[in-house]
C-alpha cells in the first residue's frame, strides 16, 4: 500500500506541476433519421405503421415515475467534468436530481426495467454496483429490479461535484474518492426508483420527436466531414436536431405522470471557470418542465421530467461557434482548433457570450430552448405521436472484456478491440474546455510531439509494440487500460445493455457516442430488429441514451477515429470500438424477443473499488462564529426596496455545507409573506437563487454564507425574507449542530 500510495502521489504531483489540461471529461438518438436518400432529420413519426392487434395492448403496462435529490458536497471538492484540479466547487445555483422511470409488463410484473436519469457527469460502475445492493437490501418486491433491468444513465453535467466515479482516472484532479460525494448520489438514486415503484400504476406510452434547431452545433465538424459522404448526404444536419419524447400516462386517472426524452447536447454550457452546483442545461429544462406541467389539471403533482443525452460525442451548446479569445476575434482554426497555433485561446460561445455571467445566462437559455421544445411535443404528442404497443418488456445487460475482443468487421474481416488508451489529442480538451500545455487536437504524429508529456507517459507507463500498433493511427499518450497500480485508471470490463418496450428499443452506451456513430447504431439496431420481426409488423423504433452504467470516454467512428480529434483520442478501445458495440448489441438483440426465456451469460463482473479507493480529501475539521457572533447571525443585510432586474443580497455567520448535505431539503429559501402567513417561494432547485459559501478563516474555522436572489420579470411585488439553514461541526466532540438565520424583511416592486 506504501508503494501505491507513493505512485498516487508522484503521479499527481507531476501532473499537478504540469498543469493537468483543462479537458472536458470526460450518445444516442432515434433511427427516425436517415430512412431515406434525401437529406433529412426524421421520418414522420405518425407514418409508422401500426396493426389494429397491437393497439389492443396500447394499455398492458405498469408504469412509474420518481424523482430524488442527490446532490452531494457543494464546497471543497473537485467538480466532474472539465479535469481542472483548481475547480473546486463554491457553493449552489441548483440541486441534483435522479429521475427514475419504470416500465413494467402488466401481465407479468417479473418484466419490468428501471431508466434512471442522474444529473451528474455519467453513470459508473461504482454507483450503480451502490444502487444494486441498496435494492437487493430492501428486499420484497425490490429485488426484481438487478442487474439486467437497471440502466443508470447521467445527463453528462460537468457542473457537478466530483470524487464518485470508480476508476482512477477520474479521481486524479479530485484528489480521490469520497465516499459522501458517492454515497449522496447512490441514496438519491435508491430513493427514486423506490418512489417510482411506489406510485406503479397501469398505464400507456406514447412516443413523439421534435426538431430542436438552435440548442447544438458539432464541435468537431472536421472529424465529421471524413465519413463518407454519401452517408453525409442522407442527413440535413452535423448533428442530430430531433428530440423523442416517451410519454407516461396513468390509465385510471388519465393523469399524465411523466416524460422521458433523449436528446443529444454537452451539458457544457456552464463554463470550466464555474465553482456552483448545478445540472447544466439539461437540469434547467427538466426543472421549467416539471414545474410548468405541475400547474395542469391533468398532470399528476408529482410529475417527473426526464432529460436524457442521445448521441452527444461530438455536439455542443456553445451554439454561434468557437472563436479565439486571443485578441483576435478570428474564429479558430477548422482542423484543429488552434488559434495562431495555439490551442488555448480557443473557446466556443454560447448565446448569451456577451454577457458578464455567460456561462449561467447560456446554460439557462439552452436549457430553456430544449424546455420550450419539450412542452410544445408533450402538447401534440397525442394527435402527432404514436402508442407503444405490444404487451413484451425485455431487457438484457452483460459484461465484456473490451481489452481483447475478436469479432467480424462489416468488410468481413477479422478485427479487435484494445486495452484502453487515451491519444494525444485527449489532452488538447475541445473548444468546450480547451486543454492546457499546448497540445492540438486532430494530432496523429510522433509520440514525442510534446517532450515534457512523453515524460509523464512515459513514467506511467510505455506502450508495448502490440499496443500501439492496434489503436493505429491514435499516438498513446496514456496507458490508462494496461496499468493498474494501485488500481486499474479505466475500465477495460464493459457494459452491454438492451431495454426494449413494444415496438420501443433503448441502447444503452456506456460512451459518448458521437452524431454518426449513434446513427450507425440506432440504425443497425433498426435494420436488425425488422429483420428478427422483433416488434412483429411495427416499425421498430430506437433511441440510443447514455453515458451509462460505467463511464468508457468516446464512441467515435473509424472514420472519425482517423482523424484523432479529442473524440478520436478519447475513444479508448482502438478503432474498431464503434464496430464492437454494434457487433455485441446486434447478437443479443434475439434476447429481446417476445417468446426468449434465455438470457446472455453475465460475463466477468468489473472490480469495485469503494472500498479501496484513494483519497487525500480533508474533511471537515470544525466550525466555530467569529467573535461575538452567532452561527447564522446576519452579517450584511438586504436593502428596504427592491425592483426587477435587481439582485437580493445577504450574508451570514456560516457553517460548513460539508456538514450536512440537507437531501430533500434546502441550504437557503426565500419566502413571501401571504396572508399573514411566511410561504416558501424560492429554494435550492430554483435557478435564481444563488448560495454561496467561503472559509474566512481557516485556523479560526470561520466562514460565510452568502445568498442571492435574482430579481426576473415574475416576481410579484408583495414582503419578503431570505431564510438560510446550516449545520455546525463542535471543536471538541465533534458533533453536528443544526441553526438557522433569516435576514430582515424587504419589498419588491
Amino acid at each position: 500500500m506504501a508503494t501505491a500510495i507513493a505512485l498516487l502521489f508522484v503521479t499527481f504531483q507531476l501532473i499537478s506541476s504540469f498543469g493537468l489540461p483543462r479537458l472536458d471529461y470526460l450518445h444516442l438518438s432515434h433511427i427516425f433519421e436517415g430512412f431515406d436518400d434525401a437529406p433529412s432529420n426524421q421520418i414522420p413519426i405518425s407514418s409508422l405503421p401500426l396493426d389494429e392487434e397491437s393497439s389492443k395492448d396500447a394499455s398492458r403496462y405498469l408504469l412509474g415515475v420518481g424523482k430524488a435529490d442527490i446532490t452531494g458536497p457543494v464546497v471543497e471538492i473537485n467538480m466532474m467534468g472539465y479535469a481542472d484540479p483548481d475547480q473546486v466547487g463554491t457553493g449552489l445555483r441548483q440541486r441534483l436530481y435522479s429521475r427514475a422511470f419504470i416500465v413494467g409488463n402488466i401481465d407479468k410484473p417479473e418484466d419490468r426495467f428501471a431508466y434512471l436519469v442522474l444529473d451528474t457527469q455519467s453513470g459508473d460502475t461504482a454507483v450503480r454496483h451502490g444502487i444494486l445492493q441498496g435494492l437487493s437490501a430492501l428486499g420484497g418486491s425490490y429485488k426484481l429490479y438487478k442487474q439486467t433491468n437497471v440502466a443508470v444513465t447521467g445527463t453528462h453535467s460537468h457542473s457537478g461535484p466530483g470524487a464518485w466515479l470508480n476508476y482512477l482516472l477520474p479521481q486524479i484532479t479530485s484528489r480521490g474518492f469520497d465516499k459522501q460525494s458517492y454515497q449522496a448520489i447512490v441514496d438519491g438514486a435508491l430513493l427514486s426508483i423506490q418512489r417510482a415503484h411506489e406510485s406503479l400504476t397501469p398505464g400507456s406510452l406514447s412516443v413523439g420527436v421534435i426538431d430542436v434547431e438552435d440548442a447544438n452545433v458539432n464541435r468537431s465538424p472536421y472529424a465529421y466531414l471524413a465519413n463518407p459522404e454519401k452517408e453525409r448526404a442522407r442527413y440535413r444536419d452535423t448533428v442530430d436536431k430531433t428530440m423523442t419524447m416517451l410519454k407516461f400516462q396513468a390509465t385510471e386517472s388519465g393523469k399524465n405522470l411523466g416524460v422521458l426524452t433523449w436528446f443529444p447536447v454537452h451539458g457544457t454550457s456552464m463554463l470550466g471557470n464555474n465553482t456552483l452546483i448545478t445540472g447544466d442545461n439539461k437540469g434547467v429544462a427538466a426543472d421549467l418542465l416539471e414545474k410548468d406541467l405541475r400547474k395542469l389539471e391533468n398532470v399528476d403533482d408529482n410529475f417527473v421530467a426526464g432529460f436524457s443525452q442521445a448521441n452527444v460525442g461530438d455536439t455542443s451548446p456553445n451554439v454561434l461557434g468557437a472563436y479565439c479569445e486571443d485578441g483576435s476575434g478570428e474564429q479558430c482554426n477548422f482542423e484543429d482548433s488552434t488559434c495562431g497555433g495555439r490551442n488555448e485561446p480557443c473557446h466556443g460561445r454560447g448565446p448569451f457570450f456577451r454577457q458578464k455571467d455567460q456561462g449561467a445566462s447560456s446554460c439557462y437559455e439552452i436549457g430553456r430552448r430544449q424546455y420550450v421544445a419539450a412542452k410544445s411535443l408533450y402538447q401534440s404528442i397525442s394527435t402527432t405521436g404514436v402508442p407503444v404497443n405490444g404487451p413484451s418488456v425485455k431487457s438484457l445487460h452483460t459484461f465484456q472484456d473490451f481489452s481483447v475482443l475478436n469479432f467480424t468487421h462489416p468488410n468481413g474481416s477479422l478485427v479487435s478491440t484494445c486495452p484502453a488508451a487515451l491519444g494525444y489529442s485527449f489532452a488538447a480538451g475541445t473548444t468546450d474546455g480547451p486543454g492546457a500545455f499546448d497540445f492540438k487536437q486532430n494530432n496523429t504524429g510522433s509520440p514525442d510531439a510534446n517532450p515534457v508529456w512523453s515524460v509523464v507517459s512515459g513514467f506511467l507507463r510505455n506502450p508495448s509494440a502490440e499496443q500501439n500498433a492496434c489503436h493505429q493511427p491514435k499516438p498513446i499518450l496514456l496507458d490508462v487500460g494496461e496499468i493498474q497500480n494501485p488500481y486499474l485508471w479505466t475500465p477495460n470490463i464493459v457494459d452491454v445493455q438492451l431495454l426494449r418496450v413494444g415496438q420501443l428499443v433503448i441502447i444503452v452506451s456506456p460512451g459518448e457516442a458521437t452524431t454518426m456513430a449513434g446513427r450507425r447504431w440506432r440504425e443497425a439496431l433498426h435494420e436488425s430488429a425488422a429483420d428478427l420481426s422483433l416488434t412483429g409488423s411495427v416499425e421498430p423504433i430506437v433511441v440510443l441514451g447514455g453515458p451509462a452504467n460505467s463511464y468508457t470516454h468516446y464512441i467515435a467512428t473509424e472514420e472519425e477515429y482517423g482523424i484523432q480529434r479529442y473524440e478520436g483520442a478519447s475513444t479508448l478501445y482502438g478503432p474498431h470500438t464503434l464496430n464492437a458495440h454494434i457487433s455485441l448489441t446486434t447478437r443479443h438483440l434475439p434476447y429481446l424477443a417476445d417468446d426468449s426465456t434465455k438470457a446472455p451469460d453475465a460475463g466477468p463482473p468489473p472490480p469495485i473499488y469503494t472500498n479501496k479507493s484513494l483519497s487525500f480529501i480533508r474533511g471537515v475539521i470544525y466550525d466555530r462564529p467569529p467573535f461575538f457572533k452567532s452561527f447564522g447571525d446576519v452579517l450584511s443585510d438586504v436593502n428596504a426596496i427592491y425592483r426587477s432586474g435587481d439582485t437580493v443580497e445577504a450574508a451570514f455567520v456560516g457553517a460548513n455545507p460539508r456538514n450536512d448535505l440537507r437531501l430533500e431539503d434546502t441550504y437557503v429559501a426565500v419566502e413571501q409573506y401571504i396572508d399573514h402567513v411566511w410561504t416558501r417561494v424560492r429554494d435550492d432547485s430554483d435557478w435564481d437563487l444563488i448560495f454561496r459559501w467561503k472559509r474566512t478563516s481557516t485556523v479560526l474555522g470561520t466562514s460565510e454564507a452568502k445568498v442571492e436572489w435574482e430579481l426576473g420579470e415574475d416576481v410579484k411585488g408583495g414582503k419578503y425574507r431570505i431564510r438560510y439553514w446550516g449545520a455546525s461541526k463542535t471543536p471538541v466532540t465533534g458533533s453536528i449542530v443544526q441553526f438557522e438565520g433569516k435576514s430582515g424583511t424587504f419589498t419588491v416592486r
